[in-house]
């Protein structure tokens, strides 16, 4: 009984962390890493907010997972040779932006800076749309949640060296330190993808066409796929429109922002992790379906945390309770529909399927959460994020009706 701890100790699943050391390394150095850098360089907010825009390939990078499941490097097979391409290029380009300084008095330096930093993003776009794949193609039904976890573990600690780490760094030596080591820390992927076992070879796609094609139709013909599609796009819905107004909800019970830095920082990340380690070894332990509907319900029910926050005021026990609570129900959640994504992908295609999943995943809520601020205001913080918590109920509907159907996915029918 309880959770599976064997699955975390085989090669594969291990692994994963330092793929997903790889693919988290590059994030926040596009992001708010750079912006700090940019920031205490003297650019002004409104040449901060343009240079912001390079994050897009991270948005945008559907676009071109079709032709990472069409064509093949000449070395190291099909996942892995494109996985070593893109982090030996994000490795030259986070070196070549650690030997520039963006400055307000030099525009060719802040040009460069720009850059580098959308060919940064882009290969780190297209990484993860690889990992993805790769993950989908060699992970067995059993591993793939406590791969998810793991992955996710590499994935926060990276995002805490080049995140909160990377400032303290800066402010002792310089920023160029700052991306001249990150740099050598991308040689630890490559390591990993040169060591990495190679999946099961299968067919790839005859053409860039049926590469675009072809995944999409063998999707959809599966029977049930739209409401299989349909649970996706609402699982996470209220979790994510909850969090698009978590920050300003806590600011309004005058919290400070170092207080809910300090509280997001510890607590959330380490929760997140605890949850989807967690989840990794309860997903292999109590299969697909189970998981999704126990923690789907509670990532629902964490969110009466911040609406009983609303009702007593501040209160620093209870924001340790509810941010531990959310990022801690949030990863077991994480874990279980990240698991199921990849058991729904069809290994020819799982670049494109997968980027297709995970797009779909988020975008309901996205949408939604762009109206979430005038709901709050309308219905006050307490019934606001009780409402949250009741968006979670027809996902759990779809989930009973898909019972034989993600049950079937769970013993991997998709691994042709």
């Amino acid at each position: 009984m309880g959770i599976e701890l064997q699955v975390f100790l085989r090669w594969r699943v291990l692994l994963m962390g330092l793929l997903g050391f790889s693919s988290g390394l590059p994030l926040l150095l596009t992001g708010s890493t750079l912006s700090a850098w940019l920031s205490q360089s003297g650019l002004s907010l409104a040449q901060i907010g343009i240079v912001s825009l390079v994050g897009l390939p991270y948005a945008l990078k559907i676009l071109w997972a079709p032709l990472l499941d069409r064509f093949t490097l000449p070395l190291l097979g099909r996942r892995r040779g494109w996985m070593l391409a893109f982090q030996f290029g994000l490795g030259v380009a986070t070196l070549a932006m650690s030997l520039l300084s963006p400055r307000v008095s030099a525009r060719s330096g802040t040009v460069a800076v720009a850059v580098l930093a959308i060919v940064i993003a882009f290969f780190s776009a297209s990484q993860d749309i690889v990992t993805d794949a790769y993950r989908t193609d060699l992970l067995a039904p059993k591993e793939r949640a406590a791969g998810t976890a793991v992955f996710i573990f590499g994935y926060r600690m990276a995002m805490l060296l080049t995140g909160g780490l990377a400032l303290v760094v800066a402010e002792h030596f310089s920023w160029r330190v700052v991306y001249g080591l990150s740099a050598l820390l991308m040689w630890l992927g490559m390591l990993a993808t040169w060591q990495a076992p190679e999946p099961e070879r299968v067919r790839p796609p005859r053409s860039l066409q049926a590469a675009v094609v072809e995944p999409l139709y063998d999707y959809f013909r599966r029977p049930g796929a739209l409401t299989i599609l349909l649970f996706i796009t609402l699982y996470r819905v209220g979790d994510t429109i909850a969090n698009v107004m978590v920050m300003p909800f806590l600011l309004s019970l005058q919290f400070g922002p170092s207080e809910i830095g300090v509280v997001y920082k510890v607590v959330g990340i380490a929760a997140t992790i605890l949850g989807t380690l967690c989840g990794g070894g309860l997903v292999a332990r109590f299969g697909l379906f189970r998981s999704l509907l126990a923690f789907g319900l509670c990532q629902g029910l964490a969110n009466l945390s911040y609406a009983a926050l609303a009702l007593v005021g501040k209160h620093h026990l209870l924001l340790l309770l509810a941010v531990g609570l959310d990022n801690l129900c949030t990863g077991l959640a994480i874990a279980a529909l990240d698991a199921f994504l990849m058991a729904l992908c069809n290994r020819r295609y799982s670049a494109m399927q997968y980027a297709l999943l995970v797009s779909a995943s988020g975008v309901v809520g996205r949408l939604l959460g762009g109206v979430s601020g005038v709901v709050a205001k309308q219905v006050g913080w307490s019934l606001f994020f009780f409402t949250t918590m009741l968006l979670v109920l027809p996902a759990s509907a779809l989930l009973l009706r898909l019972r034989s159907t993600i049950r079937e996915a769970d013993s991997d029918r998709n691994g042709n």
